[in-house]
């Protein structure tokens, strides 16, 4: 008779990828989130520095506004996934 223990076998085969076998398969999307609000912060703060004309202004204000676009659509995305 079999038992009813459910064998936990990671799905992922531990060949492909090692780390499987010691628990960990994933990202950390909470540094990623860190880190991406330090970088719109750092691009704002390179407004205040030796160049001269505006070129240099426009490009540091849009990747600015794109990257904190992207995350506010990660934690509007986030929040809204549990109602799908």
């Amino acid at each position: 008779m079999a038992s009813k223990t459910v064998d936990k076998r990671p799905a992922v085969d531990p060949h492909d990828e090692p780390s499987v076998e010691w628990g960990w398969h994933g990202s950390f999307p909470k540094a990623i989130r860190i880190a991406g609000w330090f970088s719109v912060f750092a691009l704002l703060m390179m407004l205040y520095g030796n160049h001269h004309g505006n070129t240099e202004n426009i490009w540091l204000i849009g990747l600015a506004l794109l990257l904190a676009f992207g995350l506010v659509r990660d934690i509007r995305k986030r929040r809204t996934a549990w109602r799908k």
